[in-house]
């Protein structure tokens, strides 16, 4: 039987996407991803890497690290929301799996051919707990405490310490703060990739408004696209949109070992940050200004739109641009600064202003104008007793050579 649910999983205003979920059978499960594999092109990338060595941060509602499909390659982080839920009240942790299993999902039985494949099957995921499912008990509290305000903020810097090389973040909300700004800098400063939702307000809107963090420079923003890859009707169009990703009956994996069928610019933002994870995999060293333009040169699409930025993701295309970019580019050698604080030692301080002795400026300005008479007045003397002799006045020829007279 078909579910519908709105995820409002929020810090203020923050909403997840619109998405409509239904049980579907293991045998059914990589069969029905084979669209989107194709439309990827994810077998041409896995000829190249499978996202071996990569850590990517899956900062969302929780991951349940038993499912079949992504058991061995998660690792359970903080959770940032403790206090919200009453006492004893575990996660769901329904959409952070979903996503996950979209990100780095390995499948599972012989050869992993049965269950959910993701877009980087061999790469490893954090689980950051920063957002609460609209059915947990603890969501009034979460949404209207001051004390989670900075939830994602604090999960980006803890992802970053961890070592992650790529955060996903299936979340959007309207209204953004200084912490998550300096967050994102910091993440940004330290090589790391980050990928999030443009959000789902586009439903008959021409530009729908921006979200956050999607709509801070340096992160990757992800809209959504349907069955023939054009923009859902749901997915917000504006021009902080880069890339786009299918985001229309996705299939993906949920806690417990069930599958789930669903719809969002979430489900795009994590296929997105898949693919960031095989560049990186590739090229480990790559920023994060470099990932993003191999993803969009590589993107398939006819130019830049509001509605799906550079166009559709393409795996294969954007290893190739990424290869292209890593023989052609240096990276400069620097320190990563801490957006939070002053760029610059004793920026906060007055400018300290020396004064000066006007006495003893006085003084030697008059010394200097006197020497300066006095050597007036030798040259003068000397000129006055030449002309008074009547010899011509000397010729310095230095050494320069004369020929002798015939």
């Amino acid at each position: 039987m078909l579910r519908t649910r709105r995820l409002l999983l929020a810090l203020g205003v923050l909403a997840l996407p619109v998405w409509s979920a239904a049980p579907a059978s293991a045998d059914d499960v990589r069969g029905s991803q084979q669209v989107v594999i194709d439309t990827l092109a994810l077998p041409r990338a896995w000829q190249i890497t499978k996202g071996a060595g990569v850590l990517v941060a899956v900062l969302d509602s929780g991951v349940d690290p038993r499912h079949r499909d992504l058991a061995g390659s998660v690792t359970v982080g903080k959770d940032f929301t403790v206090g919200a839920n009453p006492p004893g009240v575990a996660p769901s942790r329904l959409h952070g799996t979903y996503m996950a299993s979209l990100i780095a999902g390995h499948g599972h039985g012989p050869g992993g051919g049965d269950g959910v494949i993701g877009v980087a099957p061999e790469a490893r995921l954090l689980s950051v707990r920063v957002i609460l499912e609209d059915e947990e008990p603890g969501f009034t509290t979460f949404n209207s405490e001051e004390r989670f305000e900075n939830v994602v903020a604090k999960g980006i810097r803890y992802a970053v310490d961890q070592g992650a090389d790529v955060i996903n973040m299936s979340i959007s909300k309207e209204l953004a703060t200084k912490e998550e700004r300096a967050a994102v800098r910091y993440a940004l400063a330290k090589g790391v990739v980050l990928v999030a939702a443009a959000g789902n307000d586009g439903e008959g809107k021409k530009v729908a408004p921006y979200s956050y963090p999607a709509a801070f420079p340096g992160v990757v923003s992800v809209a959504a696209t349907d069955r023939g890859l054009r923009r859902a009707s749901f997915s917000n169009a504006n021009p902080s949109v880069l890339i786009a990703a299918p985001g229309v009956d996705i299939l993906g994996a949920g806690p417990g070992d069930q599958y789930w069928v669903g719809q969002g610019t979430s489900q795009a933002t994590a296929l997105v940050s898949g693919v960031a994870a095989l560049i990186k995999a590739e090229h480990p060293k790559m920023s994060p200004a470099l990932v993003a333009q191999a993803l969009t040169a590589g993107a398939t699409g006819d130019g830049y739109t509001t509605k799906t930025g550079f166009g559709v993701v393409n795996a294969a295309r954007s290893l190739a641009e990424a290869g292209k970019l890593s023989r052609h580019t240096t990276t400069a050698k620097a320190a990563a600064h801490d957006a939070a604080r002053p760029l610059g030692p004793g920026v906060a301080d007055p400018v300290q202003v020396i004064h000066r002795d006007e006495r003893h400026i006085l003084v030697h300005g008059a010394f200097g104008v006197g020497a300066l008479i006095g050597v007036a007045g030798c040259a003068g003397a000397a000129i006055w007793l030449v002309r008074r002799s009547g010899r011509p006045a000397p010729v310095l020829t230095g050494l320069i050579a004369h020929d002798p007279p015939p």
